[in-house]
């Protein structure tokens, strides 16, 4: 970790040569920042705040393990500006934790959600997920009901997607594990949507609530394809019209490997923006899309959108195309036709 934390080091220097902005957000995470050493936080969070200037309402973000955060982690965050946690909750049922392989308990998730309070961290996400193999309707509703107990002020709810080459997609392809039908997970989304708006949440993302005023600025800049910088192993940055992302493996990164570089088309970058932009409730705003790519959304996409626009799957009004709620559903169909 020591010589991680070195490696880390010199590419905040050579990044912020090369890119000296102003930041607005900064995200730490994923993987898991909470078992990195106290020291060795405190010592990256230092070279951030020397090196790049940052803007005196800057959200800045770190992701936690319910079972790994510590106070001491906690106080290195407060220290350096760190003023919204994101928790990994996952699932309130013991037996879906094990199956996702989490070492935490609910029970941690209210501690350690408690324990932040107490230091004075009020902004905080945890992370929800639909889909689970076992899971059941009535699971996703006991683990939305506490979550809420902890007064959150932002929940993501994330449908599963199975990787290739995981114990999970063996297990499933074996037939040990049944993932639930579509029609099942979409009710469960459903029944997060009414849940969530109750108890005074807005849906601003396909998966993300907020509390008035505590949306994720972050991710929201990444779905408008604001530039941002990735720092670390297999971190990934986005700066003109360049995509990049740092070597995955540890040992490459350590020896200092270029990153791998795409440049992104005049027509991949639209596409871009239809495909982030139709994840949020706003949608693609008409007059951005032209100030963006220098051309009108109707002439790029208008013929593409008939269909979906006459299923009633996005509407196109008010200077802007979204998604319907049933839009949402099935948006990979409507990127599909959009490509």
């Amino acid at each position: 970790m020591a010589a991680y934390t070195q490696a880390v080091l010199r590419e905040i220097r050579q990044k912020a040569k090369a890119y000296p902005f102003t930041i607005r957000t900064l995200f730490i995470g994923g993987g898991t920042p909470s078992v990195f050493p106290a020291k060795e936080m405190d010592t990256v969070l230092s070279a951030l705040r020397r090196h790049f200037l940052f803007t005196d309402d800057a959200e800045c973000t770190c992701e936690c393990n319910p079972g790994t955060v510590t106070e001491d982690f906690l106080s290195v965050l407060k220290k350096h500006g760190v003023n919204r946690l994101s928790f990994g909750a996952q699932a309130a049922q013991p037996h879906l934790l094990r199956m996702l392989g989490r070492i935490h308990t609910w029970e941690d998730v209210v501690s350690s959600v408690e324990m932040a309070k107490s230091m004075g961290f009020h902004n905080l996400n945890q992370d929800l997920m639909l889909g689970l193999p076992g899971q059941t309707a009535e699971d996703v509703r006991e683990t939305l009901l506490r979550a809420l107990t902890l007064q959150p002020t932002h929940l993501s709810c994330y449908g599963l997607i199975v990787e290739e080459g995981t114990k999970m997609h063996a297990q499933v392809q074996k037939g040990l594990w049944q993932l639930p039908d579509e029609e099942t997970e979409r009710a469960e989304y459903a029944m997060c949507q009414d849940i969530l708006a109750k108890h005074g949440f807005e849906q601003y993302e396909i998966s993300n609530f907020s509390k008035p005023g505590f949306r994720c600025r972050h991710n929201w800049d990444c779905w408008q394809r604001v530039p941002y910088i990735g720092i670390g192993s297999a971190a990934c940055g986005f700066v003109g019209a360049v995509r990049y992302q740092n070597p995955p493996g540890l040992s490459d990164y350590l020896q200092g490997m270029p990153a791998a570089e795409e440049t992104i088309s005049p027509e991949d970058a639209r596409f871009e923006t239809m495909m982030l932009g139709l994840r949020t409730m706003e949608g693609v705003q008409e007059d951005a899309f032209y100030q963006m790519h220098g051309q009108p959304l109707s002439a790029v996409y208008g013929q593409k959108l008939q269909r979906p626009l006459q299923e009633g799957l996005i509407r196109w009004e008010g200077g802007r195309v979204f998604l319907t709620r049933e839009g949402m559903n099935l948006q990979n169909r409507i990127l599909l036709e959009i490509m």
